[in-house]
């Protein structure tokens, strides 16, 4: 099945059972960012979606009958980062400003196995500079356990 573009603002629901624990994961699909002509304030709604999602938990919360109340606030933004440019766009720093107090951003290099391992490491390294110079907090993964062994810790050190 051909995947479409997306047009607006979608939730996916996937159940995942890993090890005896189940999860809800909710996906929330925004439309092209910044694929307009006029992009000013193109990242209002996606604030504003994660803006009411807050709002309708707190409500919840805040009501005589919790005991059924749905989690559907946004923990985490995903932002796929373009590989072709010389780093951050202007839209890309507006973006993630307007969002890193709401939620927590992992920013992701799309499309890297089009580049070479090299040219992974710079983008990497300039985008990291960017995200420090113009003050963006973006979500810092935990540290490893320390019983872990050497090889996972590895691992772990590299994915961050």
């Amino acid at each position: 099945e051909r995947i479409t573009q997306t047009v607006e603002i979608t939730k996916h629901v996937v159940d995942i059972e890993e090890k005896g624990v189940k999860l809800r994961l909710t996906i929330v699909d925004t439309p092209g960012f910044g694929d307009a002509v006029n992009n000013t304030e193109c990242w209002k709604p996606v604030a504003d979606y994660i803006d009411q999602q807050f709002e309708q938990y707190f409500r919840d919360e805040s009501g005589l009958n919790r005991k059924n109340i749905q989690d559907n606030r946004v923990h985490c933004c995903i932002y796929f980062i373009s590989p072709f440019g010389h780093g951050l766009r202007p839209l890309d720093v507006e973006f993630m400003r307007a969002l890193h107090q709401r939620v927590n951003i992992v920013p992701v290099l799309a499309k890297a196995d089009t580049l070479t391992p090299a040219e992974v490491e710079r983008m990497k390294n300039k985008i990291r500079e960017e995200i420090n110079q113009y003050g963006i907090r973006i979500y810092q993964f935990p540290e490893c356990d320390s019983d872990e062994d050497e090889e996972f810790k590895l691992q772990d050190q590299a994915l961050k």
